[in-house]
């Protein structure tokens, strides 16, 4: 996600020489340089000093260590911290990097790749108009953002959006299974498999229409799409799809808890 990031700020205009990248990973850091040609650190310390804006994209597991580490650096620069680590709390942010910060959360997702993913923020208290508006621009390199008026939101859109692609992708690993059953290429069966997912969720976003009258408008009374919904709705697959959601967001709840192991 960090590479993502940096990939999204570049295209979308911002300076190489504003951008600072830390990772204990010599093989990451020429990579960066390599492949981004911004300025790569291996001390954290040194990008918390050069920075107004510090982008947390650390794995949750080791995220109190690092921030507890440059807690002094940062109580004496202030910058604005994001984080992107999934089940982080903003009282544990605040907590490790020593209190009083700007701190915001954000979840994203992998289409973020392709700078088509979309982000959701919560900011805690301390966050400015201004400092919201940087967060904002800074997601926004990568795909849409949304603000959330709850923390706990967070956990709703961690299993909505944040592994959500993993439900479209395997809705379309299940179409392309059934079109090689019944004799198609592989090669055919991934075009149309993939190229139907994407004009329908474009057709989605381009519609006023609501998904529930958009499929309506496709299925004819007795004809094939008819069929195959029946299918669907005999099997309770819509009310399948709402239990494995809310499933992902009672798991993001207990990931969250400190004495949860992951």
């Amino acid at each position: 996600m960090a590479r993502s990031l940096v990939g999204g700020l570049i295209a979308n205009g911002y300076s190489r020489d504003a951008i600072v990248v830390s990772d204990l990973s010599e093989d990451a850091r020429r990579y960066v340089a390599e492949n981004f040609s911004v300025r790569v650190e291996e001390s954290n310390h040194a990008v918390v000093a050069a920075s107004s804006t510090v982008v947390l994209a650390l794995k949750p597991q080791v995220m109190q260590g690092a921030l507890s580490s440059v807690a002094s650096s940062l109580q004496s620069s202030s910058p604005l911290l994001i984080s992107i680590a999934a089940g982080i709390r903003l009282g544990d942010l605040d907590s490790w990097s020593g209190g009083n910060l700007s701190i915001v959360r954000v979840m994203p997702n992998t289409p973020a790749l392709i700078q088509k993913g979309v982000s959701a923020m919560y900011a805690n208290p301390e966050v400015s108009e201004e400092e919201k508006t940087v967060v904002q621009n800074i997601m926004s390199a990568v795909g849409k953002t949304v603000w959330l008026p709850d923390e706990r939101l967070l956990d709703v859109v961690t299993a909505v959006s944040g592994s959500g692609p993993a439900y479209f992708f395997y809705l379309i690993e299940c179409i392309e299974e059934a079109a090689i059953e019944l004799g198609l290429e592989p090669e055919t069966a991934h075009l149309l498999a993939t190229e139907t997912a994407v004009g329908a969720a474009l057709l989605s976003v381009a519609s006023s229409e609501s998904p529930a009258v958009l499929r309506q408008r496709v299925t004819s009374p007795g004809g094939t799409t008819a069929a195959a919904l029946n299918v669907l709705n005999e099997a309770e697959v819509k009310q399948s799809i709402i239990s494995a959601i809310q499933a992902a967001e009672k798991r993001s709840i207990e990931m969250s808890q400190p004495e949860s192991t992951g």
